[in-house]
């Protein structure tokens, strides 16, 4: 099992996301939100393959597909983080933070 945690910057949402391997490269996904766009994502986001996941081959990741339905910010850094619990929870990644530090000039 693998958690993450994330700060999503202006909007002020944190969103948890737990990973469990299900056995074959399949995770089921919780995720835990204040953010109302992605309790919709999370409405549908139940189960993935690590594998499809991974990879921008073949259909492409099942978390972007329903970003790209749910949430109105492209930059949004949740599926990013959701992506990351599932490699760690399927050990095909070792745990260890993200981070992206903007600033204004």
């Amino acid at each position: 099992m693998a958690t993450s945690t994330i700060t999503s910057g202006i909007c002020g949402f944190t969103t948890r996301v737990t990973a469990k391997e299900d056995g074959d490269f399949h995770c089921l996904i919780t995720i835990e939100t204040d953010c109302p766009n992605m309790e919709r994502l999370q409405a549908e986001l139940r189960e993935v393959s690590a594998l499809r996941e991974l990879s921008w081959k073949g259909e492409g990741p099942l978390v972007y597909e329903l970003a790209r339905r749910h949430l109105p910010h492209a930059s949004c850094p949740v599926p990013s983080g959701v992506i990351k619990a599932v490699e760690v929870a399927c050990k095909l990644a070792l745990p260890a933070d993200a981070a992206i530090k903007v600033e204004a000039e």
